[in-house]
């Protein structure tokens, strides 16, 4: 196997370990000696109709082998399984399994499995001790990460949710294999967003590279890297009250764009490509962000095949109406990411009207 690298991450006072092994979901007696600790517990794992088949039967091999009784529950796959319909239904599967707060829930999938699951064990008799499993790029490098857990409502993206960290993250890059070329490409967006906001020296790595392919051999490393820096995010705040929310970098619009096509019909990592460049077009124009900034991100994207507009039947008041919902609006006005330079994130505060007028005459160029 190869060598495993371990990313700390602290928060409330108390530390958890994200191991990043390739291949260690093929070798269940190394994944067991990470699951030890919970030996003689129950533990309710959570995949969806991809993931479950794929690595649901080496999980339980692994859970066995360090002496847990474990039981897989299977959701559809897609961003319309974080739901409540489906949230109630996990209950009533952690309920017929007699689960309980000492238990344990494994999330096994990517960004959507682990934040249903997630929410599934903050919630469920107050909290069950949570181990993800992320088998996604966007979930290996960003959603596993944090402990930030939510469902979506009709209106809004991620309006119900939680903290709540795991105790162990389990990334094993060889997952990445399965995946095929647009979900990849989602977690490739995100990837991208770490090096917008705080790593120019990986954003300027991506541009030195020809493509896809030539960065594979790389993955192990980028996901520590990209792990490592959210974790210091998470180190220094731990609810996203203040520096943490530069993660939200390309976000604001990106999760307006999936409200307004529909859940699922855009990844979520291409919606964030599309508002990072978004985001750099608006700090330009604000005068925060140096000029070319928007056309040097929309060119890297564009080199990875990654979309950088979003398509024309999507209204700029039907955005303008989601993102008024969004999280990080308070008031009267909206919290925006926006980059000094890349590398270097800022938040800003603006006003509706501006966000408004920003979209109808900047937006007018990339939507």
């Amino acid at each position: 196997m190869a060598d495993v690298q371990t990313v700390q991450v602290k928060a409330f006072g108390e530390t958890y370990d994200i191991i990043i092994q390739p291949g260690i979901l093929n070798a269940p007696a190394v994944l067991a000696k990470y699951l030890a600790p919970w030996r003689g517990k129950r533990c309710a794992i959570v995949a969806d109709a991809c993931t479950g088949p794929l690595f649901g039967e080496r999980a339980l091999a692994a859970l066995a082998k360090a002496g847990i009784q474990g039981q897989l529950f299977t959701v559809p796959a897609g961003e319309a399984s974080k739901s409540h319909g489906q949230l109630l239904w996990l209950y009533d599967c952690f309920l017929d399994m007699s689960l309980t707060r000492t238990d344990l829930v494994m999330a096994l999938g990517g960004g959507v499995v682990g934040d249903l699951a997630g929410y599934a064990a903050a919630s469920y008799q107050r909290g069950v001790t949570l181990v993800q499993v992320p088998t996604t790029l966007l979930a290996q490098v960003d959603s596993s990460v944090g402990g930030k857990v939510a469902v979506n409502l009709p209106r809004g993206k991620n309006l119900v949710g939680a903290f709540w960290q795991p105790s162990l993250v389990i990334a094993d890059p060889d997952t990445l294999d399965t995946l095929d070329p647009r979900e990849f490409g989602a977690g490739l967006g995100e990837v991208i967003k770490y090096g917008c906001i705080a790593d120019a020296a990986l954003f300027e790595r991506f541009e030195s590279l020809h493509n896809r392919q030539a960065l594979r051999p790389e993955l192990p490393g980028i996901i520590a890297r990209c792990c490592r820096i959210k974790a210091g995010y998470v180190a220094r705040d731990p609810l996203d009250h203040g520096v943490r929310m530069e993660l939200n970098f390309g976000h604001t619009l990106g999760h307006a764009l999936e409200n307004a096509l529909g859940y699922g019909e855009v990844l979520h990592g291409e919606a964030v490509c599309v508002g990072m460049v978004a985001a750099a077009r608006w700090g330009e124009a604000l005068g925060i962000t140096p000029p070319g900034t928007a056309n040097r991100i929309a060119a890297l994207l564009a080199k990875y095949d990654l979309p950088i507009a979003a398509p024309p039947s999507v209204s700029t008041d039907t955005l303008l109406s989601v993102m008024a919902l969004d999280k990080k609006a308070a008031g009267h006005t909206v919290r925006l990411i926006l980059l000094e330079d890349i590398g270097r994130a800022t938040v800003r505060s603006v006003e509706r009207d501006t966000l408004a007028e920003l979209m109808l005459t900047v937006g007018a160029t990339f939507l």
